[in-house]
């Protein structure tokens, strides 16, 4: 299930110029990915995005 993490991560490497694209592709993420997967994908959001879509990312984990 790897791969799912990697798409995602994939996708939201390439829509992080936009700032609503970014949002509703990491909800989709979160929505799709399992628990500990979902946490994978917070730190690396946080390591790579959190200047960029620092409130974004708040939003989107509180709820995950």
């Amino acid at each position: 299930m790897k791969k799912m993490l990697n798409y995602f991560k994939s996708i939201l490497t390439r829509v992080s110029f936009d700032a609503k694209l970014f949002e509703k592709e990491l909800l989709k993420a979160i929505k799709s990915l399992v628990a500990d997967e979902v946490m994978e994908l917070r730190a690396w959001c946080y390591a790579t995005f959190s200047e960029q879509h620092g409130l974004i990312l708040n939003r989107c984990f509180v709820r995950a």
